[in-house]
């Protein structure tokens, strides 16, 4: 671009400003006010009285649609309340008989319970009677044998009651009171020492008789086996004794 025509377009640019400015510098017109309220004529009266007297009447026109319509709620309320008595009463007189209906089905249960503990308990005693008129003719049956089984457990326990006394009294005679509260501490030595001595001569006892006990059972044992042998023999002699003779055993 050349210097001629840079001037140019920043003329013409400087004009533009110009005309925008005296646009804006134009005095512009005043907007239209809008008509006032039309008032009455000299000859014409404003009567307030009547203004006054139409807006009572719509206040009270109001007021009774607003008494009405509470009315219409209120009645509409009652009317409800009344619908939820009616209801609670037939939900109360519903629950009074299916009180009344389980009442008398429990009074039915315990009744079946009462009478089938009393047959059970006649059952159970006719049970008990047969039992016993069972076992009293058993007992009748045994007889003798019962009476005799008795009298030889009486004997038996009576020879246990001996035996055990007899042990008692051989224990009593052996074991003496020691008598050593007066005795000095010499006395005491030789009474110990008399006392393990004693006890030396029981464990010898005590082995010998173990000793004897346990041979006379080998020699028990011993002579158990060989009579069991010889009877063993003695039979088989006997069945191999038999010969046949003339076709025939014998």
């Amino acid at each position: 671009m050349s210097d001629t025509e840079e001037v140019e377009q920043i003329e013409e640019e400087y004009e533009e400003e110009e005309e925008v400015q005296e646009e804006e510098e134009k005095p512009r017109p005043k907007p239209a006010l809008p008509p006032g309220p039309k008032l009455p004529e000299s000859s014409e009266k404003v009567d307030f009285d009547d203004i006054q007297k139409k807006r009572q009447n719509k206040d009270l026109f109001e007021l009774q649609s607003l008494i009405d319509a509470h009315f219409e709620a209120r009645k509409k309320e009652e009317e409800e309340l009344v619908g939820l008595k009616d209801r609670i009463e037939k939900r109360r007189a519903e629950r009074a008989d299916q009180q009344r209906i389980r009442a008398e089905k429990e009074k039915e249960r315990q009744t079946r319970l009462a009478e089938e503990k009393v047959r059970r308990e006649e059952l159970d005693a006719q049970r008990r009677a047969e039992d016993d008129l069972k076992k009293k003719k058993a007992l009748s049956s045994m007889g003798a044998s019962y009476s005799s089984y008795l009298a030889k457990a009486d004997q038996k326990r009576g020879k246990k009651q001996t035996a055990r006394e007899q042990k008692k009294k051989i224990l009593a005679d052996r074991r003496k009171p020691l008598n050593i509260d007066h005795m000095s501490e010499d006395k005491l030595r030789d009474k110990a020492k008399e006392l393990w001595n004693w006890l030396y001569e029981l464990e010898a006892e005590k082995y010998e008789f173990g000793e004897k006990l346990r041979r006379q059972k080998y020699e028990i044992t011993t002579l158990r086996g060989r009579i069991d042998q010889l009877q063993k023999h003695s039979k088989k002699g006997a069945s191999g004794g038999k010969g046949k003779v003339g076709g025939r055993w014998k």
